[in-house]
């Protein structure tokens, strides 16, 4: 079955916020088409912590533009070849995590030296014909599937392990 892209990117949002709440953390959606940030979880500590979403249906994420600062965390959704009762894999990617990416899919195999792309401060990728992000396959990011201790971790404040240890036991059940 194939979604509309408006109902893709809801169904991944709501996704992404019912598997943190699952694990305890409370996440919230922002609503609007001009927005930069799809959730806000609160953290410890009085932070907000912004989830940017990106979902799919075929073989790649497109133009995925990363995670821009260090308070932001993306979740990548893929719902290719998932039935209506089946759960899409997720995709967990730190600031720290989208870098080495970047750097293995660009930096790595030339493709910044030949000038076919530059990086910017953010690890944006802009090509040479102005086109902003990268495309994505799961196989890219297969390490990061299922990491939500990752976000999590961000979310527990250094100095409260007791909330983080509360947060995993409730992750395996």
């Amino acid at each position: 079955m194939v979604i509309s892209k408006e109902c893709l990117g809801l169904a991944a949002e709501f996704a992404v916020a019912s598997e943190l709440c699952r694990r305890g953390v409370y996440a919230q959606l922002t609503l609007g088409n001009r927005k930069r940030t799809d959730l806000l979880v609160d953290a410890e500590a009085g932070t907000m912590l912004r989830i940017q979403v990106k979902a799919k249906q075929g073989r790649e994420w497109p133009g995925v533009r990363g995670v821009p600062g260090s308070a932001i965390v993306l979740v990548l959704v893929d719902f290719e070849k998932k039935s209506l009762s089946d759960r899409p894999d997720f995709y967990i990617l730190r600031p720290r995590d989208w870098a080495a990416l970047i750097k293995k899919l660009l930096i790595t195999t030339g493709r910044v030296a030949k000038g076919e792309v530059k990086i910017t401060d953010d690890n944006v990728p802009v090509w040479r014909d102005s086109y902003v992000g990268t495309g994505i396959k799961p196989e890219h990011v297969l390490k990061f599937r299922d990491a939500w201790d990752n976000l999590i971790q961000l979310t527990a404040a250094p100095a409260n392990n007791a909330v983080h240890r509360t947060r995993k036991k409730a992750a395996r059940r």
